[in-house]
């Protein structure tokens, strides 16, 4: 059955980490529409090999609308948890339990949203102290599925990252 995924990010998300989930997902009959402050805007991924349109305004959507929550790494999660729109809007997947995906620096937006207490994570190695501080059991491995949370720390775990999150979405 296919599901509705919310992914939050703007400028400087990984771009690896962005279109290979993008393409598992979408190639398995799943819709994904990316979120941002200003829809219709184009980001830009850090490497300049990857840019997006913007789908939806955070002001015009409501995580209700969504089965999933997927967050990109890069520099853009560190951007979006000064937001508190975005944090509510990420804080809603954690609290009701519905998938959320996270690779490399997206945990950032869940430390921010205070949903990573007690909970299996991993994440880069420069955030692996602020997840302990979060209060989360920080592993460094490939993939770290804990209930409705998959979590992966590099562009080299995306085959487990994908993997773990497409179980997720059937």
């Amino acid at each position: 059955m296919s599901k509705k995924v919310a992914v939050v990010m703007t400028n400087m998300f990984e771009d690896s980490e962005y279109t290979s989930p993008k393409e598992a997902f979408e190639k398995e009959g799943h819709t994904l529409t990316v979120i941002e402050k200003e829809k219709g805007k184009t980001v830009e991924g850090k490497n300049k090999e990857a840019s997006e349109t913007v789908d939806a305004s955070i002001d015009d959507v409501s995580p209700a609308d969504f089965d999933a929550l997927f967050v990109p790494g890069g520099f853009s999660p560190d951007m979006l948890r000064a937001d508190e729109r975005f944090v509510t809007f990420a804080k809603h997947f954690m609290d009701e339990n519905k998938p959320v995906f996270a690779i490399c620096h997206g945990p950032q937006l869940l430390i921010t949203a205070k949903a990573l207490e007690d909970r299996n994570v991993t994440g880069f190695t420069s955030i692996q102290t602020d997840l302990e501080y979060a209060k989360a059991n920080v592993y460094d491995q490939e993939v770290v599925v804990c209930h409705n949370l998959v979590t992966s720390r590099t562009p080299d775990d995306l085959p487990a990252f994908n993997r773990e999150a497409l179980k997720q979405l059937q």
